[in-house]
């Protein structure tokens, strides 16, 4: 999404608006050992509905992402959300082998991952090309830098993939670059020329930049030109020297 215009700042903003973003940000302190990882919450809120995202607030966001993964884990319900209370049911304690499943966290940390990619196939200074795709559910891989040319200025070290955590296919551990990307390249010619945007992509996100780095191809008409520049154009015959005899 885009064309919104610039972010107004407001001035001595407070850290929270009304009282219930206090409550929804202890909420989510509450639960973190229970909620699965940020990407999968980040998911979460990338799934409401468009006229609702863009009429909620912050905050409203954070609830819904808790109140979608809880449900989804069946925590809670949609009808206790909606209610504001949890069923007589559910204070009770549950029967054996009814329990409610717990929520599946993927690993956070790359020591975790196994399998993991330990060899970097990228360094700084190579040039890349950001893989033009349309993943259905979450990426980091913002959709203005697909099929553009950058230069890899960093290699942070091993993560896990942001892609596989958020869809819980486990961490998918690899490399992570910060990229360097013309902001001419990225947004057109109405851009400065020396603006630039670094960008942290994983792995998966890169392919080489083949034309980068090849060298230019040499013509006929070229390697003639060459040949002509090289040649002296009047050749001189050299007799042979011949040693006399002592």
């Amino acid at each position: 999404m885009h064309g919104f215009g610039p972010v107004v700042r407001e001035a001595n903003e407070p850290v929270f608006h009304e009282d219930w973003e206090r409550r929804v940000f202890a909420i989510f302190a509450a639960l973190r050992s229970v909620l699965p990882p940020l990407d999968a919450r980040r998911h979460a809120i990338e799934r409401m509905p468009p006229a609702r995202y863009l009429a909620s607030s912050y905050y409203e966001r954070w609830l819904f992402s808790i109140e979608t993964l809880l449900a989804e884990a069946g925590i809670v319900t949609l009808e206790e959300v909606d209610v504001g209370q949890r069923g007589a049911s559910m204070l009770a304690s549950p029967a054996t082998g009814t329990e409610a499943p717990p929520i599946s966290r993927p690993p956070h940390r790359a020591s975790e991952a196994s399998p993991r990619r330990s060899r970097a196939r990228f360094k700084p200074g190579d040039h890349i090309v950001a893989r033009n795709i349309n993943p259905p559910g979450h990426t980091r891989l913002p959709r203005y830098a697909r099929g553009k040319h950058g230069v890899v200025r960093r290699d942070y070290g091993v993560f896990p993939l942001a892609d596989a955590v958020a869809h819980g296919r486990g961490p998918n551990s690899q490399h992570c670059y910060s990229v360097e990307f013309a902001a001419r390249e990225l947004w057109g010619a109405g851009y400065p020329a020396r603006e630039r945007v670094f960008l942290d992509l994983w792995e998966d996100y890169l392919e080489p930049d083949r034309a980068a780095a090849a060298p230019p191809r040499e013509t006929k008409a070229g390697a003639r030109a060459i040949g002509k520049r090289s040649t002296p154009a009047t050749k001189k015959r050299l007799k042979p020297h011949r040693q006399g005899k002592r």
